[in-house]
Parts: C-alpha cells; sequence; structure tokens
C-alpha cells in the first residue's frame, strides 16, 4: 500500500513539473509576442528560443519565431522553423505551414524545395491560392514554364484575383508570349488599382511588344507613387537605352545605386550603359565593383575586358580575358575577343629565342637515337615544346600535327610510319618564326613482354599459390623469359634480386605477405616492354598439410583432345573435370593442369620445369593423370601429343622419356604415382604386376613412409574408350569413400572388377621400371 501511495505521490509530482514547464513557455510565448510588436526583433527571438527549450514541441513558438527570423531577413532560419513545426502538427493541419516553407525557400532560390513544400501543402488544401501563386512562380523559376501555368489556371478558376492574373502574366513573360502577358497584366491592374508590380511587368511587356510610349507612361506612373522603386527605375532605363538617350538610362541606374551600394546587377547595368556610350572608365569601374562583389561574374570580366580594350589597355584586357576563360571555359566569343587584344600586342612581345623541343615518348636513348619496335609499322611520337611565345607549327617529319596547350606547354602527338623509316625530324617555329629542329636515328628493337614463371612457390595456370605455413614473410623464386635482358623485376613495390647480364634470368625475393591476398611480379625488358603477374594466396591447405601422412601432395593433368592428324576427343576434358570434383574432398595441396601439349612441351615439362618445381616447393607426392590418345609401337607405350603426326612414331612422346626425366626428381618425392587413360599404352612402363596383399591402412607408417612408384594404365594393347569407364570407376571410388583415406590399390580392385564388365579393356597396375620402390603405397587422404 505505501508503495503505491509513492508511485501516485511521484506521478503528481512529474504532472505538476511538466504544468510548470508549460506555463512557463506559455509566458515566453506571451513576452517574445509583445517584443515582436514593439519591433525589438532580437528580444522576441530570445524569448521564444527559451520557450521552445521548455516546450520543444510547442509549435506556436515555432510559428512566432518564424514570423520575427522572417522579418529580420534570416530566410533560412525560418523555413527551418516552419519544418519544424510542420513535425509536430497533425498532417490534416500542416497546410498553411507547408506554405510558408515553401514560399521561404523560393526567397532562398531553393526552388526544388520549395515545390515540394508547396505541393505537399496543396494536396492537404487544393483551395490555398496563395500556395497555387508561389508554386507557379517555383514552376517558373525551375523552367518549367508549362506546369506553372496549369498551375496558375487553377488558382484562377477557383478565384479570379489581381495577384492571380498578375502571376499568369509572369507565367506568359516566360514563355516570350507577350501578347498574353499583357492581356494578363491588364486585368491585373483592372482588378487592383495602383498594382506596382504589374504596372512595372507590363511596361516591361510594352518594351517588348516595342510599345516605347505606353512602357515610357506606365514606369512613370510607378515612379510617381514611388520614386525609387528599383524595378520600375531600371525598366524605364531600358527605354532610354531604346531611345539611345544613355545619360538619362544611367541617371535612372544611379538613383538605385544612392539606395543600394551593395547591388551587383545594377552596377553591372549602368556599366554597359556607360560602355555603350564611350565612357569607357566609368564602365571598368563599375564592373570592376561587380567583380568586388562577386569575384566569379564572367559577364564583368567579359565586359571590362573590352572597356580596357577600347581604352587601349590591352595588357589588362588579356588578362581579364584570360580569367573569363579559366571561369568560363569554351566561349568562343571570349577567345575572338582574347585573340583580337593578343593580335595588338603581338609587335610589343617579339622575342627571337628558338623554341625548345622535348620527346616525352618513345624517350629517345640518347641525344641521337629513338628505338622503335621491330615489327611496328605505327609509332604514336609524342612531346612538347616550350617558348615564350605563341608556338605557330610543330612538324613530325614534315608533316603539321596538331597542338593543345598544357600548363604552359605546346602538347602535341602524332601517329607515323616508321617500318621504312631510318630516322624521324621534330621542327617547332613560333608565331615570330623562331624555329628548332632535332633528328633522330631509328634503333629497331623487339616488342614481346616478358613471360613470367613463379617456381618456388609454384603459382598454376589459375595464378594461385598454396601457402605451406603461416609465416608473415614468403621466399618467392621465378624466371623471366625474354628475347632481350631484363632491366628490372619488383614483387610489391620492391626490387627483387637477379643477374642482370643473365639472359632469361633467375630471380628471388622475400616479401611480406602478413594480411595479403595477393602479391604482384612486374618484369620490364630493356626496351620497355612491361608484364605483371598477379599472384592469389591460398591459405585453405594450411589446415590440412601438417597432419597429412602423404605429405605435400600435388596432381597433373595432363588433358590432350584437339588433335591435328589424330580425331579430337571429347571424353579427356569430362574426364578431368570429372577427377578434379572427386579430389576435391581430399587433401591436394596443389593441381597442375596441361592441356593440348605438343611434343616439345611435354618433354620440357617432365624434363625441367615439373622437376624445378617439385625440388623448390618439396612436394613429397605426386600424381600423374594423361586423358587422351596413347600408342603402343615395337614394343614401347606413346602418349600422342596433340601435333604428332600418324604413323610417324618420332612424333609421339616415348613413356620412357617420362620414367627417365621422373629418376632426375629430387630425393623428397617419396610417392609417385602415374595413371593413363589412353588406348595402346602398352607394358614397357611396368615392372611387375604388383602382387594382390592385403588392404593398406593410412596408419601403417610403412605404407605411407616407404617409397613407392606405381603406375595403373585403362588398357594395354587395347583400344581405350573415348568415354572412360575407367575414369568413372576411378572418380566414385573416390566420391563414395567413407574412410578416412583410400589407398590406390583399393581403387584398383574397384576399377578392375567395373572395366572388365564391360570386356573391352584390361586396366594394368604394376611398378615403374627404373624407380625405387619400398613397398609403400599412394593414399588418398581425405580433409
Amino acid at each position: 500500500m505505501k508503495q503505491i501511495l509513492k508511485i501516485s505521490l511521484l506521478l503528481i509530482l512529474i504532472s505538476s513539473i511538466g504544468s510548470v514547464y508549460g506555463q512557463n513557455a506559455k509566458k515566453h510565448l506571451k513576452a517574445g509576442q509583445t517584443f515582436a510588436k514593439a519591433g525589438k526583433y532580437t528580444d522576441a527571438i530570445e524569448q521564444f528560443t527559451r520557450g521552445i527549450e521548455l516546450d520543444p514541441k510547442n509549435t506556436a513558438l515555432y510559428v512566432q519565431r518564424a514570423t520575427v527570423l522572417e522579418k529580420t531577413g534570416n530566410y533560412k532560419a525560418a523555413a527551418e522553423d516552419y519544418d519544424r513545426a510542420i513535425v509536430f502538427t497533425p498532417p490534416k493541419s500542416q497546410a498553411d505551414l507547408l506554405y510558408n516553407s515553401g514560399r521561404l525557400y523560393y526567397l532562398l532560390k531553393d526552388y526544388e524545395k520549395s515545390k515540394e513544400q508547396l505541393e505537399k501543402g496543396l494536396k492537404i488544401n487544393g483551395k490555398n491560392l496563395l500556395a497555387h501563386q508561389a508554386l507557379a512562380k517555383t514552376l517558373l523559376a525551375l523552367g518549367q514554364t508549362d506546369a506553372a501555368l496549369r498551375s496558375i489556371n487553377t488558382s484562377l478558376n477557383i478565384k479570379k484575383t489581381a495577384e492571380n492574373f498578375y502571376v499568369q502574366g509572369l507565367v506568359y513573360e516566360g514563355q516570350k508570349d507577350y501578347r498574353n502577358a499583357e492581356s494578363s497584366f491588364d486585368r491585373a491592374m483592372k482588378a487592383r488599382k495602383n498594382y506596382i508590380d504589374a504596372l512595372i511587368a507590363q511596361a516591361r511587356t510594352k518594351v517588348n511588344l516595342n510599345k516605347m510610349s505606353e512602357a515610357t507612361s506606365l514606369t512613370s506612373r510607378v515612379i510617381a507613387l514611388e520614386p525609387r522603386n528599383r524595378d520600375a527605375l531600371h525598366t524605364r532605363s531600358m527605354i532610354h537605352v531604346k531611345n539611345l538617350d544613355y545619360p538619362s538610362a544611367i541617371n535612372d541606374i544611379s538613383t538605385i545605386l544612392v539606395v543600394n551600394q551593395e547591388d551587383e546587377e545594377m552596377f553591372y547595368v549602368r556599366g554597359t550603359y556607360y560602355q555603350a556610350f564611350k565612357q569607357h572608365q566609368s564602365a571598368i569601374n563599375d564592373f570592376s565593383k561587380v567583380i568586388t562583389l562577386n569575384p566569379n561574374n564572367a559577364n564583368a570580366y567579359f565586359a571590362r575586358a573590352k572597356s580596357y580594350e577600347e581604352a587601349m589597355n590591352f595588357q589588362a584586357a588579356v588578362k581579364d580575358y584570360e580569367t573569363l576563360g579559366r571561369i568560363s571555359d569554351g566561349d568562343p566569343r571570349a577567345r575572338r575577343l582574347m585573340e583580337s587584344a593578343q593580335s595588338r600586342l603581338f609587335e610589343l612581345n617579339r622575342e627571337q629565342n628558338p623554341p625548345e623541343i622535348t620527346i616525352l615518348e618513345p624517350a629517345p636513348r640518347d641525344r641521337n637515337t629513338i628505338d622503335i619496335p621491330l615489327t611496328k609499322n605505327e609509332v604514336e611520337f609524342k612531346g612538347r615544346v616550350r617558348d615564350e611565345s605563341v608556338i605557330k607549327t610543330i612538324k613530325v617529319n614534315g608533316v603539321e600535327v596538331p597542338v593543345k596547350m598544357e600548363d604552359g606547354f605546346a602538347v602535341f602527338s602524332s601517329e607515323v610510319k616508321t617500318l621504312s623509316k631510318e630516322s624521324i625530324n621534330f621542327t617547332a617555329t613560333d608565331i615570330y618564326n623562331n624555329e628548332r629542329s632535332l633528328d633522330f636515328a631509328i634503333f629497331r628493337t623487339e616488342i614481346n613482354p616478358p613471360a613470367i614463371r613463379l617456381i618456388a612457390p609454384y603459382a598454376g595456370d589459375n595464378n594461385e599459390v598454396y601457402l605451406n605455413s603461416n609465416e608473415p614473410r614468403l621466399y618467392i623464386e621465378g624466371k623471366i623469359e625474354d628475347q632481350s635482358l631484363i632491366k628490372s623485376i619488383f614483387i610489391e613495390g620492391a626490387t627483387a634480386s637477379f643477374k642482370v647480364n643473365d639472359l632469361n634470368p633467375v630471380f628471388s625475393a622475400t616479401i611480406d605477405i602478413l594480411n595479403k591476398n595477393n602479391f604482384t611480379v612486374r618484369a620490364i625488358d630493356a626496351y620497355g616492354n612491361e608484364s605483371v603477374k598477379t599472384i592469389r594466396l591460398n591459405r585453405e591447405s594450411l589446415a590440412f598439410q601438417e597432419d597429412s601422412p602423404m605429405g605435400k601432395t600435388w596432381v597433373v593433368f595432363i588433358e590432350n583432345s584437339n588433335y591435328r592428324s589424330f580425331a579430337s576427343l571429347d571424353g579427356p576434358g569430362n574426364d578431368v573435370t570429372l577427377m578434379k570434383s572427386a579430389l576435391a574432398n581430399y587433401k591436394i595441396h596443389n593441381i597442375i593442369h596441361k592441356k593440348d601439349m605438343t611434343k616439345a612441351e611435354m618433354e620440357k615439362f617432365f624434363s625441367i620445369e615439373l622437376r624445378d618445381l617439385v625440388r623448390s616447393n618439396q612436394v613429397n607426392s605426386l600424381m600423374f593423370w594423361y586423358a587422351g590418345h596413347g600408342k603402343f609401337v615395337n614394343d614401347v607405350g606413346y602418349w600422342i601429343p596433340v601435333d604428332a603426326t600418324r604413323d610417324d612414331e618420332f612424333t609421339y612422346f616415348n613413356i620412357n622419356a617420362l620414367r627417365a626425366a621422373m629418376q632426375g626428381y629430387p630425393r623428397t618425392l617419396t610417392h609417385t604415382l602415374v595413371i593413363t587413360d589412353a588406348c595402346e599404352s602398352g607394358p614397357t612402363f611396368y615392372q611387375a604386376m604388383r602382387a594382390t596383399t592385403e588392404e593398406k591402412s593410412c596408419d601403417d607408417w610403412r605404407s605411407t613412409r616407404f617409397k613407392s612408384s606405381q603406375v595403373l594404365s585403362s588398357a594395354g594393347y587395347e583400344q581405350a574408350a573415348d568415354q572412360s569407364q575407367f575414369t568413372r570407376t576411378f572418380a566414385n571410388s573416390l566420391l563414395n569413400n567413407t574412410a578416412s583415406c583410400i589407398p590406390i590399390d583399393k581403387i584398383v580392385t574397384q576399377v578392375n572388377i567395373a572395366v572388365s564388365r564391360t570386356g573391352m579393356q584390361r586396366p594394368k597396375f604394376g611398378k615403374i621400371q627404373g624407380l625405387e620402390d619400398e613397398g609403400g603405397t599412394f593414399f588418398f587422404v581425405a580433409k
């Protein structure tokens, strides 16, 4: 009961405090209204602000403060107060607030925001005449005259008022429809006597209709009512100019400027009148005042330069034209006048120094020689010329080329046919006919970019490296192949180590790879030919590398399908894809996939490239998979390269050559497995068929640590099928395996059973002749 009583007292206290705050806010509202009525706007704003601090949701305080802020000329703050009031006002009651907000944004020249607010208000109250008028003016300011006309016509349909007719006339005037504008302004003036804005607008319209007498009468009528009315005086000055009465026109604008010494537009207008009246120093003074008020007024620079020209001050004119060029790029009139001024300065600036020519691309080897790629018929030459004067012409081999100015230089480029040329000439001439000529002998160079090959760690055709450890630094070794000497090699921007005088040099570097996903190798030869290779870093294998009993395991696929003399095959591509999918769930650290290899490529790859890769990357287990045509001729088995010729044994790849190459592989290689899915492989690759033994286990350290050199062939003397049952069974054995590993012996058993049923092939499994085999075996270890 006591607890309930405490809560009740607390609620009463909170209610009382809220009531006190509300009362205090109302006191500030009344005080602010009193100050505002007395014209003490600063005090009024302070009172409204204090009230808002006490009651932030009191819309009356925002509206009152906005009203006073507008009277002080702070339209932006006033518009923001109306926007705040809108937030705390129910949607159906927001129409007047939205109108006032939109009206103020129009005065701020934020026409898009003005349009948005006014359209929202009209959706709530579509009969608000003032909102329709304000929206029409806003649309007119946005150049949307058709929409503006629809808006004001809607307002006129609601009520035909002087203001509506006046705004309609403004829209017609914006459309240059002066006849209809004249009619609308007439109706506005009939609806309201001495409607100043309509009288001035009608005067403008009469000027556009060349009714000068009527225009003069209208402006005089306004000036009689308001002697210093800016728009009336301006309009009357336009009438005086039409009548070539420049003194009277100048006097009218001067009357305006007596009231407002910061009126940028009127200073510009009076400057143009002085200019037309040939009083150029007075014009220059007025244009200078405009530029002081607004340093980016392009029209003022343009007009002042013209008066400077007329006053024979060409240096000042050129300076104004140059400034105009920076702030009003591409003005053709400014360019023409600038050329006129410069022609008058021509003789005053005459000099006798020849131009300075610099060839940028291709950069000359020395003062007398330029290197050109050997087979290139056309070369783009780029250069620049510096001179005290304007460059008249630049010629390359006697042909004039286009020139443009950049950072004070005359810049040129030219495509030149160089295949049959021994030399090239560049000649530059300035406007005073000072001339310089350069001659270069052409030296022919090769054009092929260097080939970058990573040896350690190995990056396959997919430019991906499988990392061996989490070390933050990585040792990189590779080789560059090129026709020319190599000038520089960069790895991640750092210079790699290599012998600069060696052709096709080996390079090395140690780089930081912490938090990096790739690194870049860049090689440039002596003639500027450049190659860039980006290598991705794959850390996926780190998790299973250390606990794999097979050690670092690589797989090499040789896929020969597109033969030149033999029938092309569809099977190898499908088989390799299937095998890659099957191996995805096993601890394979890297896959090398070679396609459509020629005999020379096969010999080089097995004898040199793969040997170096196995050595540099310390590979422990290596599986080869060959898919393509095979042959057995004169007791010798062959793999058929894609460039082999039918019935020409010399063009085949001898399997014994593969065995001989593997004999040179490093001793770190413990397990070698060769799988050949080709017809007529022959028995010569085998030493002896392996006897059937008990199934091997991954836990048997002898099987994983003792060397093995094994071969499995899909066929002996028989023709192999393009659609390989051998491969499907091999892949299914891997895919359907649920154990932590599967030995090749078990896969052989399953393949033998499946393939033998077809009656087409008899797979062969045995040791590789000439390679060390200690009775171990090749395991596929699951991830």
